[in-house]
C-alpha cells in the first residue's frame, strides 16, 4: 500500500484549486507544463540552499500535477499525448529536483557523515536512478503486459498500490526534511527506499506473470 493507491480521495481536496484554473481558461497540458516550471525553481532554489522555498514550490508543483488531470477529467479534455505529457513531466521534475540538490554542495552527504565524495555521488545517483525506475517499470508492463483499460483517464492497473515508496512519498520526504533543513537524510532515504520499491514492483510481476508462475 501506497499514498498512491489514495489518490482517487485526494483529487476531492483539489477540486476548488481545479475550478478556480478552468474559470481563468487554463487547459491541462498547460498547467502540466506549469507544474515543470515550479519543478525547475525548486531545483534551483535546491542548488542555491534555499531549501524552505524550493520545498514550497516543489509543493505547489505537486499540487499543480493533480490538478492537470482533475481539469481535464472535469472539461472533457483529457487526450493520450496528455497522458504521456503528464508521465514526462513527472520524471523531469523528480530528476531535476534531485540533481539540484546534489549540485548544491558535492559534499551535502559526506558533511555529515564520514564518507568520501565518491560515496557522497553515488548516493546522489542512486536516489535519481531509484525515483525514476521505481516508475519507469509501470509504462513498461503496460507496454509488455498489456494493461490498457481506463479509469478518469488512467490506465487501471494493479502496480498502483504495489510498492511502499512511490512519488508521492518521494515527495513529502523531500518536503519534510527540507524544511527541517536535514536534506541530506532525505536523499539517503530515497536512495535506499525507491530502490526497494522498485524491486518490490518487479517481485509483484514475476510471481503474477514471470517464473513464479
Amino acid at each position: 500500500m501506497n499514498i498512491t493507491a489514495l489518490r482517487p480521495q485526494l483529487i476531492g481536496c483539489i477540486d476548488p484549486i481545479s475550478n478556480v484554473f478552468i474559470r481563468i481558461g487554463f487547459k491541462p497540458n498547460q498547467i502540466t507544463i506549469l507544474s515543470l516550471v515550479f519543478g525547475i525553481g525548486c531545483a534551483v532554489c535546491y542548488m542555491q540552499r534555499m531549501f524552505l522555498l524550493g520545498s514550497i514550490l516543489l509543493a505547489i508543483s505537486t499540487i499543480l500535477d493533480l490538478v492537470d488531470g482533475n481539469v481535464a477529467r472535469k472539461t472533457n479534455c483529457q487526450s493520450d499525448f496528455g497522458a504521456v505529457l503528464d508521465w514526462i513531466i513527472d520524471k523531469y521534475v523528480d530528476g531535476l529536483v534531485l540533481l539540484g540538490i546534489g549540485l548544491s554542495e558535492t559534499t551535502i552527504i559526506s558533511q555529515y557523515l564520514t564518507v568520501s565524495s565518491r560515496i557522497d555521488t553515488a548516493i546522489f545517483s542512486l536516489a535519481i536512478i531509484g525515483s525514476l525506475m521505481n516508475t519507469f517499470i509501470k509504462p513498461v508492463t503496460y507496454a509488455e503486459i498489456g494493461y490498457t483499460k481506463r479509469e478518469d483517464g488512467k490506465i487501471d492497473d494493479p502496480l498502483e498500490g504495489i510498492g511502499f515508496f512511490g512519488r508521492p512519498e518521494t515527495i513529502i520526504c523531500l518536503i519534510f526534511f527540507s524544511i527541517i533543513n536535514q536534506i541530506w537524510i532525505a536523499v539517503i532515504l530515497i536512495a535506499i527506499c525507491t530502490n526497494l520499491s522498485a524491486l518490490q514492483r518487479i517481485n509483484y510481476i514475476a510471481h503474477c506473470h514471470g517464473t513464479y508462475k
